[in-house]
């Protein structure tokens, strides 16, 4: 038996990864939490062998969540699942050390496939995800600035070039405007911007649209 803990701040997605493991007898669904402070008490107490962990879940952003995750439960196999597409969250993810990246819009199979996967120390990642670190490393495809953002930077990057304001993200991620201005700052320097207008060029130039 395969003992999955999830780890979302949606209910929906949570009771309904419940209704998908409670179809597959080889996997039992033994806990939840809604945040990523709530999660590390919570997996003090329990047995888990698989976590599915929400990316864009309160807390610390989820590098930072996976390196505690790994530090303090290294027997854990930690599934990131997302609402984004697969593109460099997941070449972020699996540097970290996930086990394997799954967007919420593919089928609820294929979650259950990556869980298994993960289980038997495999790494899961779909084909055309596949297809696309095989090409970067075949080809030697130079770096991109927005590597070197944090996870979160990444995202507040995505959501400004989709032309979303401070206060509608920092709504999202449950924080104060000025701590997204603060990422904003940020990722401008790094990426040697100067306004939300070169955000949004930078954003579609990269194929990097929500």
């Amino acid at each position: 038996m395969i003992r999955v803990f999830v780890a979302d701040d949606h209910h929906l997605i949570r009771a309904g990864f419940r209704g998908l493991a409670a179809d597959d007898r080889g996997i039992e669904v033994v806990g939840e939490a809604a945040d990523g402070s709530d999660l590390l008490r919570r997996l003090e107490g329990t047995r888990a062998d698989v976590l599915i962990l929400d990316i864009g879940m309160p807390g610390p952003g989820f590098l930072a969540l996976l390196a505690e995750l790994r530090n303090r439960f290294p027997q854990v196999r930690v599934l990131v699942v997302s609402m984004y597409p697969e593109g460099q969250l997941a070449v972020q993810a699996l540097r970290a050390g996930a086990a394997g990246y799954v967007s919420k819009t593919q089928a609820a199979t294929e979650l259950l496939a990556a869980v298994k996967k993960a289980y038997a120390g495999g790494r899961y990642v779909s084909p055309a995800l596949a297809e696309q670190l095989a090409a970067e490393v075949a080809l030697g495809f130079p770096s991109r600035g927005h590597e070197a953002l944090s996870d979160r930077e990444y995202q507040v990057l995505r959501l400004l070039g989709a032309g979303k304001t401070n206060k509608e993200i920092a709504a999202a991620f449950s924080v104060g405007p000025k701590t997204i201005s603060t990422y904003r700052s940020r990722l401008l320097r790094k990426l040697s911007l100067k306004t939300n207008a070169d955000i949004v060029r930078y954003v579609l130039e990269h194929g990097l649209a929500p």
